[in-house]
């Protein structure tokens, strides 16, 4: 099955673009990914001699992912995230890496979205969070 292109789905793009592809989207789940090819800037700057992606960073991709999921729903539009909770960083992430992230909507209730997401790499849980979005 082929995918739209992530950029036909939202807004942002690079380098403040967070995904790559999208391998699977559903209903009320989409699996997204990232190759980092560890050139990305963030990676000088945090930190030399050591590099590893930012959790915020990390957070972001989720949040573009589930915007990719919410494309065209009834409802969706432009997603401004409004809660985050239970954010959980359990590895590190690094140059070359590839991100394979999950975002599942749990609830909608009128324009807000409630959403959990998901990143692995290489099978290792690196990230889990719950987050809320209002489509404006």
């Amino acid at each position: 099955m082929s995918f739209p292109a992530i950029t036909d789905l939202i807004p942002q793009r690079p380098p403040f673009l967070f995904v790559d592809k999208i391998v699977d989207r559903m209903d009320n789940k989409i699996l997204t990914s990232l190759k980092l090819t560890g050139e990305e800037d963030f990676f000088k700057g945090h930190f030399p001699g050591n590099p590893i992606m930012p959790g915020v960073l990390l957070q972001e991709a989720l949040f573009q992912s589930g915007a990719a999921l919410m494309a065209g729903k009834e409802g969706g539009g432009l997603g401004v995230v409004t809660r985050v909770q239970n954010a959980k960083f359990k590895n590190m992430v690094r140059p070359g890496d590839e991100l394979q992230m999950e975002v599942e909507l749990t609830e909608s209730i009128s324009n807000a979205h409630y959403m959990k997401g998901t990143t692995k790499v290489n099978g290792k849980t690196v990230l889990v969070i719950e987050f809320a979005v209002a489509s404006v």
